[in-house]
C-alpha cells in the first residue's frame, strides 16, 4: 500500500494518464492552430475589424 491506496489503482491512475497525455497533447496542437487559422481569417472581406 503506497499512500494509502492499493497496488492495482496505481495500475489504474498510471493507465488512464498513459492514456490521456497524448489525446491532451493532440488537443493542444489542434487549438493552436486552430487560433491561427481564425487570426488569419478574421481579416476576410465580410468580416468586422475587431
Amino acid at each position: 500500500m503506497f499512500l494509502g491506496l492499493e497496488w492495482y489503482w496505481w495500475i489504474m491512475i498510471l493507465a488512464v494518464l498513459a492514456i490521456s497525455v497524448p489525446f491532451k497533447v493532440k488537443f493542444m496542437k489542434w487549438w493552436s492552430n486552430r487560433e491561427q487559422e481564425r487570426k488569419k481569417g478574421t481579416h476576410g472581406k465580410w468580416e468586422d475589424d475587431e
